[in-house]
């Protein structure tokens, strides 16, 4: 078996060099359309064992076809880019393959999710009686806090479940697993009170505490606040320090939701935008973002531990058979068979240290800053976006956004796509790899002008 697996990680080896060396000629893989998938890649799985030869061909062809996401030609998602330490940290996970439920199992790899936990806890200002986890992602952490924050209204809930009408409050900009998460929990989606955003696209604080105000003379029990930090089409941060006096004033759990923006925390230059983050009952981040760390890598912090055990922990002799409970993370997470999410953020921020991290956020804010003043500076294009964002929103002369995104993706040009604010739609460009340089975003630009110039009877219009 272990020669079997050193065979196998030489196959890895020479695929990673082809598909790396591939990445740089063909940073955009050749678009393979839905019905043709079969056809182009033998997917299929049978009775008898794969030729060795055969074998190693498809899995080539597979790696080769796959969207490169980490290529500097992709701009489509709030995730890309590679950090090469993190990457031997998620490597080295899998190798390992160590569940994180208990210490008895994961050894020194809690200590890793402990010390992390413990450094973003003294980013935050979090007290000492701080608690936190590694959720699978942004939507599981948001998930995470609206249980906690539920059970801390009404513990009584766990067993009895929900009885009283519940209300939590979320910008009209939050992220789509708001609606989701109340369904999940038991809250419903009809009472989630979606908040009118400002002109910038921010929670109107004004507004929000009116909606408290009207729902408690309804006699309903609000419970819950979602501030965003980093909106997932405009990029935009709520204003935490406002929001977290309405929810002191009330006694409602506020929930900072920085799955994208969240990593700001690390930037002297860019931390403000998150102000007033020390009084949120709850906060999260997705290193998996911003900074480059392989999927998935979210973490999940709550002022108090005792309200994290009092929604998670759960007697289970068969697994919890020894060491202090602050130790078998199991007792704080969802899942129990969770896997190590923990050590490419540790590999990463080992190597690089919190400044290098910072350097990594505020090289982001630089490329932002480049592609808003590009936009600007040209006639033919129109910013809707705003500063401090990591989202360039734009349209490029009369181009209809989508049809001209989906095109540049069907051509193998580009991976970009296109978003909304109110009634106005829009390419939006994300700024995530921080590998790229003002080069890449240049090239960017010019790739949708030659473009557009090579297929503007194609294109079809809108009014901008």
């Amino acid at each position: 078996m272990q020669d079997s697996i050193k065979d196998d990680l030489i196959l890895f080896n020479q695929i990673v060099n082809e598909f790396l060396d591939d990445e740089k000629l063909n940073p955009i893989s050749k678009k393979i359309n839905i019905e043709d998938l079969s056809k182009k890649i033998d997917l299929s799985l049978g009775d008898s064992p794969t030729i060795k030869k055969e074998f190693a061909d498809t899995l080539r062809k597979l790696i080769l076809a796959t969207p490169k996401s980490s290529s500097a030609l992709f701009f489509n998602q709030l995730f890309g880019g590679r950090n090469s330490k993190a990457v031997i940290g998620d490597l080295l996970a899998v190798l390992l393959n160590n569940s994180m439920a208990t210490y008895k199992i994961s050894g020194p790899q809690v200590g890793v999710e402990k010390e992390i936990l413990f450094q973003v806890k003294n980013l935050i200002g979090y007290k000492e009686n701080y608690g936190g986890t590694f959720p699978t992602g942004g939507s599981m952490s948001n998930f995470m806090s609206l249980i906690i924050a539920r059970d801390k209204k009404n513990l009584d809930i766990r067993n009895t479940g929900v009885n009283q009408k519940l209300i939590m409050y979320a910008s009209d900009n939050a992220h789509y697993s708001i609606a989701k998460n109340a369904s999940f929990s038991g809250i419903g989606r009809d009472n989630v009170r979606y908040i009118k955003s400002n002109s910038f696209g921010c929670l109107d604080v004004k507004l929000l505490e009116e909606a408290i105000n009207i729902d408690l003379k309804r006699g309903y029990t609000p419970f819950y606040i979602n501030a965003t930090a980093g909106t997932t089409v405009l990029g935009v941060f709520d204003n935490i320090k406002g929001i977290s006096k309405i929810s002191k004033k009330y006694k409602l759990w506020l929930h900072v939701d920085g799955a994208w923006g969240g990593a700001v925390l690390f930037s002297k230059s860019y931390n403000k935008l998150i102000a007033g983050v020390e009084n949120s009952d709850s906060f999260c981040f997705n290193a998996h973002k911003s900074l480059g760390v392989p999927l998935s890598s979210s973490v999940l912090l709550v002022a108090d531990k005792k309200d994290l055990y009092n929604s998670f922990s759960n007697e289970a002799s068969y697994l919890y058979q020894t060491h202090d409970n602050d130790y078998n993370l199991g007792q704080t997470s969802f899942e129990c068979g969770r896997r190590n999410n923990s050590l490419k953020l540790w590999t990463m921020w080992k190597a690089i240290g919190t400044s290098g991290i910072s350097k990594v956020i505020d090289h982001q804010f630089t490329l932002a800053d480049y592609a808003r003043s590009y936009v600007r500076g040209s006639k033919d294009y129109k910013l809707y976006s705003f500063d401090d964002s990591l989202s360039i929103c734009f349209n490029y002369k009369s181009y209809d956004p989508e049809d001209l995104c989906t095109k540049l993706y069907d051509l193998n040009r580009l991976m970009i796509g296109f978003g909304f604010f109110g009634k106005q739609s829009f390419i939006r460009l994300v700024i995530i790899n921080s590998s790229n340089s003002e080069k890449e975003i240049f090239n960017f630009f010019k790739i949708i002008e030659e473009f557009t110039l090579e297929h503007h009877k194609s294109i079809k219009s809108i009014d901008i």
